[in-house]
């Protein structure tokens, strides 16, 4: 990272008076520049073709639905409204578009347009549609080509990382379910780790999670908790390291079964316990009830530390008229997702 030195003397022409200047320079404090990791949930960001052995039907165009093979696996769908989707949601170019362009929208709000360092996102069908993103709706923003390694979820939704920074060493790390969940495992995602190189040459791991959802069994979590858990305690002393993403811990089983304090809070900082004025990122009507599904955990090891946390949700596309997320609905196009962007800030010590 950049560095400034602070209430340096001014600098002489004379040798004698460089060095003075040097040492002075050298002996001030520092202060980092700061990183900004932020959380994104973009609820189904699907190209509008088919990827072979996933069940993405529901995100085609009209036309492209027209066949029985179609309807019969449709018709296979229990939940009513998922099923009517996929018969008859017009998922096409136009749609994507402004689908892409509520995403990028979202995540101009920070640090004044230029986006954070690095987002870790989750629910996005592949790294084609997450370079379109970047490419097409981000160009001036500087990212490198995402970080997205393909999972087994059967609906084909992937974890995956945006960054300014280079990135090293990704790859993937299965959850360790227990045996008794087996027949559940299809409809979750590995962790993706990648370490990036920052400014001055530091190290920072990252992991990008999206745990089992929430009408899965607990334990199915805490497996998920704990092979996360793992993986940072094999990290070399003095890495820096955070996982982001959504945990799917709602606010109910946190409360019910003490999650974040069994599972995380011995290993990490919560970057929401520094944003007083969040209610959550995610909103369930049914009762009325708010939880940090999406979260940022920080473990500090480089000099780094948190120093602030905030949600992403001003712009008018994100939020409905009683002040929750709006999902992105059809025929309409209209709102972004059902999460709200979480974003952590960190610099080193003053």
């Amino acid at each position: 990272m950049s560095v400034r030195a602070r209430n340096a003397r001014p600098i002489r022409t004379t040798t004698m008076g460089l060095v003075t200047a040097l040492v002075v320079m050298l002996s001030a404090p520092v202060t980092a520049e700061p990183v900004r990791i932020m959380t994104f949930n973009v609820e189904n960001l699907f190209d509008t073709t088919h990827d072979e052995g996933k069940n993405d039907e529901t995100y085609l165009p009209l036309a492209a639905k027209q066949s029985d093979a179609h309807r019969r696996k449709c018709a296979r769908i229990p939940v009513e409204r998922w099923r009517d989707q996929c018969l008859f949601w017009d998922w096409n170019e136009r749609v994507l578009d402004r689908k892409l362009s509520v995403v990028a929208e979202a995540i101009r709000q920070v640090d004044g347009g230029r986006g954070a360092d690095i987002i870790a996102f989750q629910e996005v069908e592949n790294v084609s549609v997450l370079e379109r993103l970047r490419t097409d709706y981000l160009t001036d923003l500087g990212y490198r080509p995402a970080v997205l390694l393909e999972g087994k979820d059967r609906r084909g939704i992937d974890v995956a990382f945006l960054s300014r920074f280079e990135a090293r060493d990704s790859r993937h790390h299965e959850i360790e379910f227990t045996a008794d969940v087996a027949a559940r495992v299809g409809d979750t995602r590995p962790i993706l780790e990648a370490t990036f190189v920052l400014h001055d040459g530091s190290l920072l791991t990252g992991y990008a999670v999206h745990f089992p959802a929430p009408f899965h069994p607990t334990v199915m979590r805490e497996s998920a908790y704990a092979t996360l858990n793992a993986l940072v305690d094999a990290l070399p002393d003095g890495r820096s390291a955070f996982a982001a993403g959504d945990f799917n811990t709602t606010r109910e089983e946190d409360a019910g079964k003490a999650m974040l304090e069994r599972w995380v809070r011995p290993r990490w900082e919560v970057a929401h316990d520094l944003c007083s004025d969040c209610p959550g990122t995610s909103y369930y009507p049914p009762r009325d009830d708010w939880s940090f599904l999406d979260m940022v955990l920080w473990r500090s090891g480089g000099g780094l530390r948190m120093t602030g946390c905030y949600l992403a949700n001003k712009t008018q596309a994100q939020v409905t008229d009683a002040g929750t997320p709006r999902r992105f609905e059809l025929p309409e196009a209209t709102g972004v997702s059902d999460h709200w962007p979480l974003v952590l800030e960190v610099a080193g010590e003053e």
